[in-house]
């Protein structure tokens, strides 16, 4: 296992992204930011160490002092290659040395850190051990919108990972469907995405006739029939940034029924779009595509939010969601993705990754939201 670093950033972009992260902690109120391996990590500094190791690695962020990163010894020439590392002052603790004792040393005595959600228990139990006085929050809780606005070269990465995504779905738009098990699908998608540049594949949702009602569908054995509305839900990791489109496609002439439910599912799509503006709720994107969907009869069908937020993940801050009232400021990007799930018969999504812009909203994907037909 190597560390690498997942987008082409330099030290000094590391430097004010950690700045601005101690920054919003002190405004916060909060003693400072621990920060462990997974997406925060990546962001903050362009370090991913080993994802399956159990010793502690944690970036200690404190405001008025240098980012310091604790590391264990053996991981530390991986560390020191990472873009950010100049920008870092390394910390290393060899086997059979306290890293807790190490970290304690850099926290003050009390105070309320920030904690990386994905950091492990048993590390946060000990640094509570060595540090009793401490008390600490999850920077889902204590800052979500750490992440969420995008600078110009994140905007440029993640328009370049949608348009990926795109040429996969013109790809795939072209074979034969029917007689194919849904995992062959799947396959060829995920296929279609390392194509066009991605390096990790997160989901391919393949999920044909009665299988499309269910929203995160694992692509399985179902033999693909003429007749089958097929709802596909793809993306990954792109240069270290996120693709997430979804698209229904239809095998042969769908009924007036099923172009009904589509099209229904394209204008709410385009109603959450159209609400996307500085300043408006998250919930009013949720809200616009909501209202479309049960005005028409179907709102006991659309089953979960209508957006999230995309970034170094797939699914991060903000969610577009009925209660969260964070305003949408320019440079956030999310999914708009509602959905129609009738039981036992067939479901339509409709999903872009959209970016608030100084008047109002540019979608990343541009492949056509009209009912698609496939052999």
């Amino acid at each position: 296992m190597t560390a690498s670093s997942l987008a082409p950033f330099t030290a000094a972009d590391y430097r004010v992204r950690m700045a601005r992260a101690a920054r919003a902690a002190s405004d916060a109120g909060l003693a400072g930011l621990l920060v462990a391996p997974g997406p925060d990590l990546v962001w903050l500094t362009g370090y991913a160490p080993p994802a399956a190791t159990e010793r502690l690695t944690l970036l200690v962020l404190t405001p008025g002092h240098d980012p310091v990163l604790v590391v264990p010894a053996l991981e530390a020439p991986d560390a020191a290659k990472a873009s950010g590392a100049p920008a870092l002052t390394l910390c290393d603790w060899t086997d059979g040395k306290d890293p807790y004792a190490l970290t304690a040393e850099l926290l003050g005595p009390t105070g309320t850190f920030v904690v990386s959600d994905n950091a492990w228990a048993m590390h946060l139990l000990n640094l509570q051990k060595a540090l009793p006085g401490t008390s600490y929050a999850s920077f889902t809780d204590a800052l979500p919108m750490l992440r969420a606005v995008k600078d110009g070269q994140e905007l440029e990465l993640l328009a370049a990972a949608g348009a990926a995504a795109d040429a996969a779905f013109e790809e795939i738009r072209t074979v034969r469907f029917t007689g194919r098990r849904e995992s062959e699908i799947a396959a060829y998608l995920a296929d279609l995405l390392r194509r066009f540049g991605h390096s990790q594949v997160d989901f391919t949702i393949v999920a044909s006739g009665p299988n499309g009602a269910d929203p995160h569908h694992e692509a399985g054995d179902r033999v693909i029939e003429h007749g089958d509305m097929v709802v596909l839900d793809f993306g990954g990791l792109r240069d270290g940034y996120g693709s997430d489109t979804s698209r229904t496609v239809h095998v042969g002439e769908p009924t007036d029924e099923e172009r009904r439910v589509h099209d229904l599912v394209r204008r709410a799509q385009e109603a959450g779009f159209r609400a996307v503006r500085p300043g408006a709720a998250c919930q009013e994107v949720d809200r616009a595509a909501r209202a479309v969907i049960e005005d028409a009869g179907y709102g006991e069908y659309f089953i979960h939010r209508t957006g999230h937020g995309i970034g170094v993940t797939t699914h991060e801050p903000p969610y577009m969601i009925e209660g969260e009232e964070q305003p949408l400021v320019p440079g956030m990007c999310f999914s708009v993705e509602p959905g129609v799930y009738l039981p036992g018969r067939f479901g339509v999504r409709i999903e872009d990754i959209v970016t608030v812009t100084e008047d109002g909203g540019r979608r990343l994907n541009g492949t056509t939201r009209e009912m698609v037909i496939v052999d």
